[in-house]
């Protein structure tokens, strides 16, 4: 904050590294609402940097050890039913995650804020309170967004709105941020509802129950070979 203004490339940063760390290890639940059904799942999460990470479902049982591996630009799925490894490809990275609202790319976070789009300060937000941020596509991105409006707390740590515009300039879908907490005395969302513009009735909440930041994450960790005994 300068003079009562946002400071927008600390406060971009800030807002990609929330969850980040040099090292951590996560539980949230996903929980995927439908008209007719709403299912949970419980996942556990470890990464290093912002170029790897491992993803593992651990209920429902029926999908327990599908498990997700990111490595620099890669990304690999693991299904235990029969007991294959299949490399998702770029062009899969914007396909429903899990057959949640989320993607591939939410899941991993491959795009960045920061490279991949530019930032402008657009103001006060009146609802809900606080500053205004957008993010435009930088001119060849590959991916759904044209542009995204971020509305973040009057001091700029904490983000309360997401919207997403797609390529035609719609509003797509909405993520609500809420439940702050404090984990390793970082103060954080722990909830977050993804809320699509076209299909009503449908909507997937995450919930962190818990993230470690800062741990011991071994190497061996992202490896195709671990990605596999979580079956």
């Amino acid at each position: 904050m300068r003079d009562g203004v946002l400071d927008l490339p600390a406060v971009v940063r800030h807002f990609e590294d929330l969850y980040r760390s040099d090292s951590s290890i996560s539980v949230a639940e996903l929980t995927v609402t439908r008209p007719r059904r709403t299912q949970t799942m419980t996942l556990k999460s470890w990464t290093r940097g912002r170029d790897k990470s491992l993803i593992v479902l651990q209920e429902p049982v029926r999908d327990a050890g599908t498990s997700f591996l990111k490595v620099g630009s890669n990304l690999w799925n693991f299904l235990p039913r029969i007991r294959q490894t299949i490399r998702i490809p770029p062009s899969m990275m914007q396909a429903s995650w899990m057959g949640s609202d989320f993607t591939n790319d939410d899941l991993v976070r491959e795009s960045s804020f920061s490279e991949d789009y530019s930032s402008q300060l657009l103001g006060r937000s009146e609802e809900p309170a606080g500053w205004l941020v957008g993010f435009a596509a930088k001119p060849g991105l590959i991916g759904l967004w044209n542009r995204i409006e971020l509305t973040l707390s009057d001091d700029g740590t904490i983000p309360l709105r997401t919207r997403y515009y797609d390529r035609k300039n719609r509003l797509a879908r909405t993520m609500i941020w809420d439940e702050v907490r404090e984990f390793d005395g970082r103060r954080l969302p722990v909830h977050m509802t993804l809320i699509p513009e076209d299909e009503p009735q449908h909507k997937t909440e995450m919930r962190y129950l818990s993230i470690a930041f800062d741990v011991a994450v071994p190497e061996s960790t992202f490896s195709l070979s671990n990605l596999e005994r979580h079956r």
